[in-house]
């Protein structure tokens, strides 16, 4: 199972049998558009809260991917999620409604893949036959919490990035049809003194090469065997640091095949509003689960590996002048076709 120092092997190889999508208006004028299941017209989603919508956002991607794997709620065993708001209550609100055994997580950003790779260690251990993972943001309730409230007006700078309304769910399972979860390599903290929280991309890419280091140390494999590689989400700023990062670190990954989640999720006319990118809990849930599978699914990508970032500030460790502390998990992800 362990192999390496920090990656595991799934022999088992759980399949992942249903996924949903489900974002707001701002993500359906972007380009991946198509691959929501859901989009909402209205960033409220008819609820009084911008909290409380943040919970519908999770509570209908579960319902949708439970529906899209032929099963009801109580076939789940367990539920894994996480998301940005204080205590993750969006998902353990969400999980309320769920009645599914909960567990829940606190990665920032890179909850997306540290809620798969626990997901498929409990599959491929056959602790479970069924167990749906997933995260959610919402642009409203997480700016306020971590920012200013978007009413405010606030001007930001082109370093900042722009908290993506979505949720992404995947549902695992021991058999079945699907894409299967093969391997993934668990990150550490690194911290480079960063202080700034309008520069998570710069913070997070040291994290996010780290990782990937370790996922290529670990199972001795060039990174040409992936079609993609795709860090989450470190926008522009940190991309481009990354890319610097890997050549000091003499790690060869060609341009074509590193790609990010920040930068794909909106198109060149929402430039001015998302600055250097997406980021937020459901952005790389939203482009894996969505977007990435259905390329899979289509004979363009046959092996992926998927590096979620995440910075794991809070608006008390901001105030008291703590530097930035980031993390990345990488989950390889294969078709089986």
């Amino acid at each position: 199972m362990l192999h390496g120092h920090q990656t595991w092997l799934f022999n088992n190889q759980p399949t992942i049998v249903a996924t949903a999508v489900v974002g707001g208006p701002f993500e359906a004028l972007g380009p991946l558009a198509d691959d929501f299941d859901l989009l909402h017209g209205d960033l409220w989603l008819e609820q009084d809260s911008f909290e409380k919508a943040q919970k519908k956002l999770l509570e209908d991607a579960c319902a949708k991917a439970i529906q899209k794997g032929g099963l009801q709620k109580q076939d789940v065993q367990f539920f894994l999620a996480g998301d940005l708001l204080n205590q993750i209550i969006s998902s353990s609100f969400a999980a309320r409604t769920l009645a599914t055994p909960f567990l829940g997580l606190y990665g920032a950003c890179s909850s997306s893949m540290e809620s798969l790779s626990l997901a498929a260690l409990i599959v491929n251990s056959r602790a479970a036959n069924y167990v749906l993972c997933g995260t959610v943001s919402h642009n409203g309730a997480v700016e306020k919490q971590f920012r200013y409230p978007t009413e405010y007006g606030s001007q930001k700078p082109p370093t900042a990035q722009w908290t993506v309304t979505a949720a992404g769910v995947a549902l695992l399972a021991a058999e079945g049809e699907g894409p299967k979860v093969t391997s993934a390599t668990i990150g550490k903290i690194v911290d480079m003194g960063i202080t700034d929280p309008y520069n998570m991309g710069g913070a997070m890419a040291p994290a996010a090469v780290d990782t990937i280091t370790a996922h290529f140390r670990d199972l001795d494999i060039d990174p040409r065997e992936y079609d993609l590689i795709v860090t989450g989400d470190l926008g522009r700023v940190g991309y481009e640091i990354a890319a610097d990062l890997f050549k000091k670190h003499n790690l060869d990954i060609p341009a074509e095949i590193f790609k990010d989640c920040g930068m794909m999720i909106y198109g060149p006319d929402q430039q001015a509003e998302v600055l250097s990118g997406g980021s937020g809990c459901g952005c790389s849930a939203a482009v894996t689960y969505g977007h990435l599978l259905n390329r899979m699914k289509k004979g363009e990508l046959r092996k992926i590996l998927v590096v979620a970032t995440g910075a794991l500030l809070s608006p008390l460790s901001y105030q008291q002048k703590e530097s930035i502390p980031c993390i990345a998990h990488a989950v390889s992800i294969e078709s089986s076709q």
